[in-house]
């Protein structure tokens, strides 16, 4: 057994604190990792202070770790100590379902097995994420990162990368494709990237003028003001083949919508609160409204490789544990570029 430095939450209520734990020696077909920084997804936040059901406390969370191998079990015969290797949103899945058979574990029919609070099957105890400085996953749900890809700016590729990266593939973005994003957060940013690398043309779908100049920064062909003006929707009406919709505030499907193209489709990623669809929005154009997760093992190690390949990384703020939860409370106020990563030499300073 490794003894962990991390942070922890005790509570819904309380700030994040250092706590340790124990982290198991690598059984067969399972690699030990000494982490070297982990992003901090909304998602956190959500699930330390209860927001999505109730929480096992205390918990370490973190699912968008990179760090490089340090021990192998038995058996292991895709990593080698020394090896940078990254784990996303998921552990473990039953392996024997058709979705998992297919590389899609995030799909698994009995559910995936989260990174931290969820139950380990092999243990029966709560999985512990990646605030942490060690932690034992099984070779089939760990990621090789792809040589010179910057560590800290790769974390958030096992989130906020893949959970973009795999809708515009599974919806067929193609290169020349009109591209709407809706948000330009944690998500929207990487939607950004990956929609330019694409081929895409990309226009950012903001309610204000804040980010316009970030959007162009970013590789964006143009921005628009779209909340809720009637104007900007006549005036794009028609123009995007597919819209990728990051945000999670509560707002209206139907104007986005009336922006797509005869078939195209948008595609949910934000989960705010229950917002009516016309069925004209859908029906008059055979536009498709759909949702997206995340991606399996195999479709996020595509996306790494071709983030490697393309120069894509996460734009970040690199912190020390001791800013977790400031960080927790600026990511409340958008108030990140964009993406915050810990630094997990710091958990136990």
């Amino acid at each position: 057994m490794h003894k962990t430095a991390a942070y922890a939450a005790t509570s819904a209520t309380a700030p994040l604190a250092p706590w340790s734990l124990e982290r198991r020696d690598p059984r067969a077909g399972e690699v030990l990792i000494d982490i070297r920084y982990c992003g901090i997804c909304h998602s956190d936040l959500h699930t330390v202070r209860g927001e999505w059901g109730p929480v096992e406390y205390p918990l370490v969370p973190g699912h968008e770790i990179v760090g490089h191998v340090a021990a192998v079990g038995e058996g292991v015969d895709r990593y080698k100590v020394g090896d940078a290797v990254g784990v996303g949103c998921f552990v473990d899945s039953c392996r024997s379902c058709a979705q998992c058979a297919a590389g899609e574990e995030q799909y698994c029919e009995k559910g995936m097995v989260g990174t931290y609070a969820s139950v380990d099957p092999s243990t029966g105890e709560a999985t512990q994420g990646g605030y942490s400085t060690r932690v034992t996953v099984h070779q089939d749900y760990v990621l090789r990162i792809p040589d010179g890809m910057p560590l800290d700016r790769a974390a958030p590729l096992l989130c906020a990368g893949i959970t973009t990266f795999s809708p515009l593939r599974q919806f067929g973005l193609k290169a020349g494709n009109e591209l709407g994003v809706v948000g330009l957060g944690g998500l929207g940013h990487m939607a950004v990237k990956l929609g330019v690398a694409l081929g895409a043309r990309v226009t950012v779908l903001s309610t204000s003028e804040r980010k316009r100049e970030d959007a162009l920064k970013l590789g964006a062909h143009a921005f628009e003001v779209a909340g809720s003006d009637k104007t900007a929707a006549r005036r794009l009406a028609k123009r995007f083949d597919m819209i990728l919709d990051t945000a999670s505030a509560a707002h209206d499907y139907n104007l986005y919508l009336g922006m797509l193209k005869i078939d195209g489709t948008m595609v949910l990623l934000g989960i705010p609160e229950p917002t009516p669809v016309s069925a004209s929005s859908l029906v008059m154009g055979r536009r498709r409204l759909a949702g997206s997760l995340i991606g399996g093992i195999r479709e996020t190690q595509e996306m790494l490789d071709f983030c490697a390949a393309n120069g894509v990384a996460s734009d970040i703020e690199l912190i020390d544990a001791a800013g977790i939860n400031d960080a927790y409370e600026r990511m409340l106020r958008g108030d990140v570029r964009y993406r915050f990563v810990i630094d997990a030499a710091t958990f136990g300073a």
